[in-house]
């Protein structure tokens, strides 16, 4: 199952850049290496720092990606309270078969007691409002926001096979689960032949590697695809962030800095420092560097980018169609390195019977 989790399609061609089809795990669903987040469309309550696009910028924006072979678009229902869902539904009006959607539901989207989790109820609902704001009748990839222990997971697994039996949703998946939640519930589907999550959407960066630890080697092992968000650290690896100088003023980590990961100043800025390094040697920016370096990481299927505008959104495209060197990744490995927890530097020790993943 390793073998399939990394199988990667030939490149494909697009003026100037060449986008890269991966398979989702080990399913036959081949997804673009950069996925585009929508974040950023809707700008409404919490997510308004990260940006406010509209329909019409957004409509420009999937002109841009379906050039450069970016076929792909993630959404959720709680970013901009569904506005983000709208506006996207919008902007590939009579296009639909040109794009695939991902989008995700649990967390809690409403003030009653079932607006919340992965229930029966929660997860019906959620996936017809969310067609219904999308203006289709499938989701290709669905995916669970986040872990409910409340649900079992016999219901959860239930659910999603008469979703996709009705052709509701094409593939699932899940999204920040810890290893012993994906664990069980790959166990549940395979007892109960219920469709098995092919994809876990993972806070992954040079900045945030506790993904490796367990999670990496559980994809491998199982077949899941990686979908990463948030791949420059929360904003932090956007080249604008530097020792010694305050913090740019149009930086959404003013705003959103609380409801992400903690990185130590010290270590972000020796990340940086080498990110810097390797920017020099290649000339690319820092952002397409550090995209990169994910997108040779082990089971990683599909990046999650994000743009404010169009000038964000080609320079992370640049991100494609090159690769860093062995001896640039192995650098950026070195610098980006963190202790790691029990039990894992205790397995570190026994090498010959628990090799690690990379």
């Amino acid at each position: 199952m390793a073998t399939g989790a990394l199988h990667r399609a030939g490149p494909t061609e697009y003026g100037a850049l060449v986008m890269e089809y991966r398979r989702l795990g080990v399913s036959g669903f081949r997804v673009p290496a950069l996925s585009l987040g929508t974040g950023t469309f809707g700008g409404v309550g919490r997510l308004a720092p990260w940006g406010s696009t509209q329909a019409e910028e957004a409509r420009r924006m999937i002109d841009i990606c379906l050039d450069a072979g970016l076929n792909m678009f993630d959404s959720a229902d709680i970013y901009s309270g569904g506005a983000a869902e709208s506006v996207l539904g919008e902007a590939i009006k009579g296009r639909r078969d040109e794009v695939l959607i991902s989008t995700k539901a649990t967390f809690r989207s409403g003030e009653g007691p079932n607006d919340v989790g992965s229930s029966r109820f929660a997860l019906v609902r959620g996936v017809e409002a969310a067609l219904k704001r999308l203006g289709t009748e499938h989701i290709d990839l669905f995916q669970l926001h986040g872990y409910d222990a409340l649900t079992p997971p016999e219901e959860v697994l239930a659910t999603l096979d008469q979703l996709v039996r009705a052709g509701k949703v094409r593939y699932v998946g899940v999204s920040n689960y810890s290893g012993w939640h994906l664990m069980k519930a790959l166990g549940v589907a395979d007892r109960h032949g219920y469709p098995r999550y092919v994809a876990h959407q993972a806070y992954y960066s040079l900045v945030g590697r506790d993904f490796e630890w367990e999670l990496m080697p559980l994809g491998l092992d199982q077949g899941v695809g990686t979908v990463v968000w948030s791949p420059l650290g929360w904003g932090r690896l956007t080249g604008r962030l530097r020792r010694g100088q305050p913090m740019p003023e149009q930086s959404r980590l003013h705003a959103t800095a609380e409801f992400g990961p903690p990185v130590p100043e010290d270590y972000l800025y020796e990340v940086v420092d080498a990110l810097d390094e390797v920017a020099a040697e290649t000339g690319r920016s820092i952002p397409q560097i550090a995209l990169n370096w994910l997108l040779q990481r082990p089971t990683v299927a599909t990046v999650v980018v994000g743009a404010r505008n169009e000038e964000q959104l080609r320079q992370n495209l640049g991100a494609v169609g090159w690769k860093l060197t062995p001896e640039q990744m192995a650098r950026l490995d070195a610098a980006s390195a963190r202790p790691r927890a029990y039990p894992y530097w205790h397995q570190a020790f026994f090498g010959e019977r628990n090799p690690p993943p990379v």
